[in-house]
């Protein structure tokens, strides 16, 4: 498992869909996940410290695993699997953990909320991760990216990821590597 942090939220300026970028803690791979709308901006509410009148379903969430006497420990992204990303909450109550599986997209504004942290298996970094160079431009296959080495990636994983790479290749990546101010 590695520690991620929230990079960011975008939306792709073809087809209006939203992407929450998550970068991994201590390196330059960052990993785009497609979310809904509603997700984004209850990430985004979050993130940004807004206020909202009542609380939005995620809140809601905290509120009822705290009232139950749980606690969130830490979401795990945990498979990618034919183009889908999984996820799994892990909560702890009375001294057991419990693992509940969920949407990333929902994870994530959990996980927000509680203030704990994001992990990602190593294998979903190696199919859906992307590495930048100095100039915050992604680094393809071929190019210079130090002593690591990318793991092959078959043809037919190629073909079914070309929707991820079709999004990443429109995604106005000039402000990506600069960090936000922490809250």
């Amino acid at each position: 498992m590695l520690e991620m942090t929230i990079d960011s939220i975008r939306v792709s300026p073809m087809n209006y869909q939203r992407v929450v970028i998550l970068k991994e803690k201590d390196s330059d791979r960052y990993l785009p996940i497609w979310i809904g709308p509603a997700e984004a901006d209850a990430i985004a509410v979050k993130l940004q410290d807004l206020s909202v009148p009542r609380p939005l379903t995620h809140d809601l969430l905290c509120t009822v695993i705290d009232t139950l006497g749980g606690s969130v420990k830490h979401i795990l992204v945990s498979e990618l699997r034919n183009d889908t990303f999984y996820a799994k909450i892990t909560i702890e109550t009375n001294g057991t953990s419990q693992e509940i599986d969920c949407r990333p997209s929902d994870a994530v504004a959990l996980a927000v909320r509680a203030q704990v942290p994001i992990y990602v298996e190593e294998e979903v970094l190696d199919k859906a991760g992307i590495l930048l160079d100095k100039d915050g431009k992604p680094l393809v296959e071929g190019s210079e990216q130090g002593s690591e080495q990318s793991p092959e990636v078959k043809e037919e994983e190629l073909r079914r990821m070309s929707a991820f790479t079709d999004f990443i290749d429109t995604l106005d990546l000039e402000d990506f590597g600069k960090q936000q101010p922490s809250r």
